[in-house]
């Protein structure tokens, strides 16, 4: 992952592919619109070769979608016919490119407000626009993405937000993974019609202290038990790029780029104080500040001090862009058409996506394997006897070869942190469901056994809780033949009895210590499975079985 400078890709929203006529890729075009609560964007661009694109063009409107949805919880009348004219330009523009099949993203105020599925059924009628409307944790994912591919993160504990009309996206990513999602509703939109922030809004001495305090509140609980304390917080968003643009303008860097622009936490700190002391008059007329964000700008500044304060970070870097760059980039790796080669390829790739995932997390790679060939191993053996769904051998050789990412984190939870950053790894090859029972398996791969009031359990239908419970009864029993890491637990053979299965194994040392491990992690399984579990040992040379009650 390399550092480059967004000249050539800037700000990508995302679409579908207008191929050239000879379907040459370097002629391809993508088009796409992101309908923010603030402002809806149009980016039209042509693909370049790897993971990159250039813009070709980009139109913005201010509509103010999320204006009174605090109040009312619904879109106002005035910005949905805005934000409908406004998507009649923008597909006019895109068509002008050769792009008819536009990718369309809504996010929070569309996500939230009583009349949004209204809003994307007009859209679809009288401008031909179909809406995706993302979650927050999808917001949250495409704003990793784009950080990612313009950040050399791998080695470092951050978090990135990504501030919009009406919500905030906070991730937390350790060594190039995403460990967790917290969205809020703090949006610069939001929050200044919450709070009422006007031209007298801080004439009185309490009124800037009740701002803070009750950003504060929001994100007390959210952030009270934080992974870790990030080393820089990037921010995507326009009010991190006017931030910038405010610093810049004081500081004579006319000319420099936004990307990538270092601010300390008491410049925000500075740079809001004074903010909050002008007038909407004053502050429309600031070098560096549009006057659109000019009554929004306060609430938006705010926000990034609190989070600062709240996560203990001292640096700040910008990303001018963000979600609709992270689209745009899950598009280009969409583009390829599906081949038996690419099937193959694909499958490859899966592999090879688990065990670089999983060395990047400091994943002791031959012991990890070695279990995942025993877990799979019982599976299948296992799988007639029980009636166990024959594709999960996929599932539960994903879950060993990941089950200890969470090393990344620490050690004495790491099972709770590997379901973390499996669910936001993004792996190749699994869909989000699948990454969800991968991770539900492995966090249950040691420590307690699945219950009622875990969240992640809980989530899951019925019959996936017992695919969990049964999967990582198995697993549990793998990992504990190779508790000595020397792999020497060569072979198993299952058999069921009429009262207990019976494990077989073969070993090339004495897999005493393995054993006593395995005696030892059988509750699970006996629960999941309604019976009890036995070990005994063969040996290769002679054949013989030394018989170990569970």
């Amino acid at each position: 992952m390399t550092q480059h400078a967004p000249e050539s890709t800037t700000d990508g929203t995302d679409a579908n592919v207008a191929a050239s006529p000879d379907g040459g890729e370097d002629q391809a075009r993508c088009a796409a619109i992101d309908i923010g609560s603030n402002s809806m964007r149009l980016v039209v661009s042509q693909v370049l070769s790897g993971l990159d694109y250039r813009i070709l063009d980009e139109e913005r409107e201010s509509t103010r979608l999320a204006h009174s949805l605090a109040v009312n919880g619904q879109l106002d009348p005035q910005a949905i016919e805005d934000s409908l004219a406004a998507l009649r330009r923008f597909k006019k523009i895109a068509e002008g490119f050769g792009v008819h099949d536009i990718r369309t993203i809504a996010t929070c105020a569309v996500r939230e407000a009583s009349n949004g599925a209204e809003f994307c059924q007009r859209a679809k009628d009288e401008a031909g626009i179909d809406i995706e409307v993302i979650s927050a944790d999808m917001e949250g994912q495409l704003a990793f993405r784009s950080v990612a591919q313009a950040f050399d993160v791998r080695d470092m504990n951050v978090a990135i937000a990504d501030i919009g009309g009406g919500s905030t996206e906070i991730v937390f990513a350790c060594g190039g993974h995403i460990e967790e999602i917290v969205p809020t509703k703090l949006g610069c939109v939001r929050v200044t019609e919450q709070y009422g922030i006007n031209d007298e809004l801080f004439t009185t001495p309490d009124s800037f202290k009740r701002l803070i305090a009750g950003i504060d509140r929001d994100l007390k609980p959210l952030l009270k038990k934080r992974p870790f304390v990030p080393q820089v917080l990037f921010g995507t968003g326009g009010t991190f790029t006017t931030l910038a643009s405010i610093l810049m303008m004081q500081r004579g860097e006319v000319g420099q780029m936004e990307w990538g622009y270092r601010i300390h936490r008491a410049d925000v700190s500075h740079t809001l104080d004074t903010l909050s002391k002008m007038t909407l008059k004053q502050r429309k007329a600031l070098p560096g500040l549009s006057t659109d964000r000019a009554d929004i700008i306060v609430a938006g500044i705010a926000i990034i001090d609190r989070l600062m304060h709240r996560m203990d970070v001292n640096t700040l870097r910008i990303h001018d862009r963000g979600i609709r760059d992270g689209l745009m980039l899950t598009m280009i790796e969409d583009m390829r058409p599906d081949s038996p080669e690419k099937t193959a390829a694909e499958e490859q790739q899966r592999q090879q996506a688990m065990e670089t995932f999983a060395r990047s997390c400091g994943v002791d790679m031959v012991h990890t394997q070695h279990v995942a060939n025993l877990a799979v191993s019982l599976f299948r053996q296992m799988t007639p006897m029980f009636d166990l769904r024959e594709t999960d051998d996929d599932t539960i050789y994903a879950s060993a070869m990941l089950q200890d990412v969470g090393y990344l984190i620490n050690y004495e939870k790491h099972h709770k942190h590997s379901y973390s950053l499996i669910l936001n790894s993004q792996l190749p090859g699994f869909s989000r469901h699948a990454l969800e029972i991968v991770a539900n398996v492995a966090r249950y791969h040691r420590g307690a056994n699945p219950k009622k009031k875990h969240g992640n359990f809980t989530r899951l239908s019925e019959s996936d809780q017992t695919r969990v419970k049964q999967l990582a009864a198995i697993l549990r029993v793998a990992g504990a033949l190779d508790r000595s890491h020397r792999q020497q637990v060569s072979r198993v053979e299952v058999t069921r009895q009429p009262d207990h299965v019976f494990v077989s194994i073969e070993a090339t040392g004495d897999p005493e210590v393995d054993l006593w491990a395995a005696r030892s992690r059988t509750e699970l399984f006996c629960k999941a499975f309604n019976t009890d579990i036995r070990f005994g040992l063969r040996r290769p040379a002679n054949g013989t079985v030394s018989s170990t009650a569970s």
